[in-house]
């Protein structure tokens, strides 16, 4: 099993869905842990210490503001250093471009890009230094595909990967395999069973009256070959796998966890 216990992990964008995801699976592996969130829900730092965390605390923050994304990363090193980065946090909006309002353009990017940027910025010279970190970027399918109706959201997870590829180049040669290394990559998942979507299988399930499984099958029909959803534990499960040691010489990549939707 991977041993987190010496390392420090922030999420952002932790107290649900894929953040939770992975949040749970680096607790389960030891690492001390900052939850991201607007607010805290009840119970959710006493659960990843169950799971293994030694230590864990709520830091809140509005990335939507220019500001938030340091205001974050200040109270995060009045902490404690940072080991491992998770850029998780993000909004979408589904609108044709034509119809994309500017102000919700700049909101899609500066959520899920530049306060990505800002939190890289901030924690990657640090972990130079030490000689060991991961940076891991929840970018999505929709930075890797084109798609009707996410203009700004498909911009936003594109420019992460870009990002991405440029800060692993820039930091390929801190550290050893022995210290681990500074990798940085991006994981560009597909369709992904979360609290945001469980109105669309619902209402699936409602018009095919059938059962969820069926449900999903049918949503997933045209994208994902599977028709299976992506459980947001398999995307902990690979960023866990990113934390590895073992796993110094895999960076600036965009690596997709789709049910084979890119394989076509």
């Amino acid at each position: 099993m991977m041993d987190l216990a010496e390392r420090t992990a922030l999420v952002t964008g932790s107290t649900q869905g894929v953040g939770l995801g992975i949040a749970q699976a680096l607790a389960g592996a030891g690492a001390r842990f900052a939850v991201h969130g607007l607010s805290e829900p009840a119970g959710l730092c006493a659960d990843l210490v169950r799971l293994g965390a030694p230590e864990v605390v709520f830091l809140s923050g509005d990335l939507s503001r220019p500001e938030g994304a340091m205001d974050l990363m200040r109270a995060m090193f009045g902490w404690a250093d940072i080991d491992i980065l998770v850029n998780n946090a993000g909004i979408n909006h589904i609108r044709v471009l034509a119809d994309i309002p500017l102000a919700e353009w700049s909101n899609v990017l500066q959520i899920n890009l530049t306060a990505s940027f800002q939190t890289m910025q901030a924690a990657l010279p640090g972990m130079a230094v030490r000689g060991y970190g991961r940076v891991i970027n929840i970018s999505s399918i929709h930075g890797l595909v084109g798609n009707p109706g996410k203009a700004a959201y498909a911009a936003a997870k594109a420019g992460m990967i870009g990002l991405s590829r440029v800060a692993a180049a820039e930091y390929a040669e801190a550290g050893t395999a022995r210290s681990g290394g500074v990798t940085v990559n991006c994981i560009c998942p597909g369709w992904v069973d979360t609290p945001a979507v469980a109105h669309m299988i619902a209402e699936r399930q409602a018009d095919l009256g059938t059962d969820r499984e069926a449900a999903i099958a049918d949503l997933l029909g045209e994208k994902q070959p599977t028709r299976r959803a992506i459980e947001p534990a398999e995307i902990g499960a690979m960023a866990l796998w990113l934390c590895s040691p073992l796993a110094h010489n895999v960076t600036g990549t965009a690596m997709p966890l789709d049910g084979g939707w890119t394989a076509r």
